[in-house]
């Protein structure tokens, strides 16, 4: 498998939206002209194409959602036909059954809250109809799985070393591991963001538009300058492509989805069910958390812009409350008794 093409995707693209228009496409006023202005706009102010994507997409479905309603221009808009969105959205049922979570019904109602906005902003209607709005509450939830380290060594174990694939594979978990990257800033990489002799890693314009400058371990180093010596000459077909880790068949780079068709099949020979390339991300900080690394410097590492990001993994490193607990709980003082030996009976009564 070449690892390379993106699956998929149930997010519809700008360019997508360009060629299916809903409702008087002409009409200066019509929602999905003014969706388009909108995406011209925030393309002009340098807004990636990640987030681009991802609102344009939520607020299509939902022109696609006010036409079948006959609801087509800005100005049909109003506050109660929000809320009736928001109604839709909470009753929708998947194709399995299931209900939007809280988190998927609030990103499908906040890019509607922009859009609005910037309408009001430009005087294009009179009022922003979803200033107000009110929004679901997020449900505050820890990281399902976090691997042990012994768990991550059985995983990177896993990697045929006899064959191409496998030797980049192991060089990808590798990295992943070591510096807690994101998938797409992997995809990003290019032959030269790793400085061996100073061993670090320089991501160009991660999320958020952000550059930033990371160390690598010693082993992910060892791994890494082998699939660059041994596999990637071997691999590659077109000597023009920069990109680190290359696809099987050697045409290009591996893309976001690429590395997670790469790393999947290792976490489920593993036995581990769900998850995919964050939960190296997740392993990565929080290992180094219970091993006594201050959180501004996973923050720095992760590149996350605020603390509080960092925060949930004090929440899933006990390691340090357990040793708390054991030291101060009064029943953890009392002599323990013997494994085998049975409990005395209360004292009657």
């Amino acid at each position: 498998m070449a690892n390379r093409k993106t699956r998929s995707n149930y997010l519809l693209t700008v360019d997508e939206i360009y060629r299916q228009p809903v409702g008087p496409a002409t009409h200066p006023k019509s929602l999905y002209v003014l969706l388009l202005r909108f995406v011209k706009w925030r393309r002009e102010r340098n807004w990636s194409e990640t987030t681009l994507k991802t609102q344009t997409h939520h607020s299509y479905r939902f022109i696609c959602w006010a036409g079948e309603r006959g609801l087509y221009h800005a100005g049909d808009v109003t506050r109660p036909v929000l809320e009736s969105y928001q109604r839709y959205l909470y009753g929708y049922r998947k194709s399995n059954g299931e209900p939007l979570t809280s988190r998927t019904q609030r990103t499908t109602l906040q890019p509607l809250q922009v859009w609005f906005s910037w309408m009001a902003k430009q005087g294009l209607i009179l009022a922003n109809p979803a200033a107000d709005l009110e929004l679901p509450r997020l449900e505050k939830r820890l990281p399902r799985t976090i691997l042990s380290v012994e768990q991550v060594e059985d995983i990177v174990s896993l990697c045929d070393l006899t064959t191409l694939q496998g030797i980049r594979d192991r060089a990808l978990l590798e990295l992943l591991w070591s510096t807690g990257i994101r998938r797409g800033e992997v995809a990003s990489l290019e032959i030269y963001s790793a400085d061996f002799s100073r061993r670090i890693l320089t991501i160009v314009q991660g999320k958020g538009k952000v550059d930033r400058v990371i160390p690598v371990g010693e082993r992910a180093l060892w791994w890494l300058e082998r699939y660059i010596s041994q596999v990637r000459p071997e691999v590659l077909t077109a000597p023009d492509c920069k990109a680190l880790f290359l696809a099987m068949d050697g045409v290009a780079g591996l893309t976001a989805s690429g590395i997670t068709l790469a790393v999947v099949p290792y976490l489920r020979a593993a036995g581990i069910d769900k998850g995919s390339c964050h939960l190296f991300r997740h392993a990565m900080a929080t290992q180094m958390l219970e091993n006594g690394a201050d959180l501004r410097w996973i923050q720095a590492m992760l590149g996350h812009r605020s603390v509080e990001s960092t925060q949930i993994y004090t929440q899933v490193s006990i390691r340090a409350l357990q040793a708390v607990h054991a030291s101060t709980h009064p029943a953890e003082q009392r002599e323990n008794p013997e494994p085998d030996a049975a409990p005395e009976p209360p004292d009657s009564p």
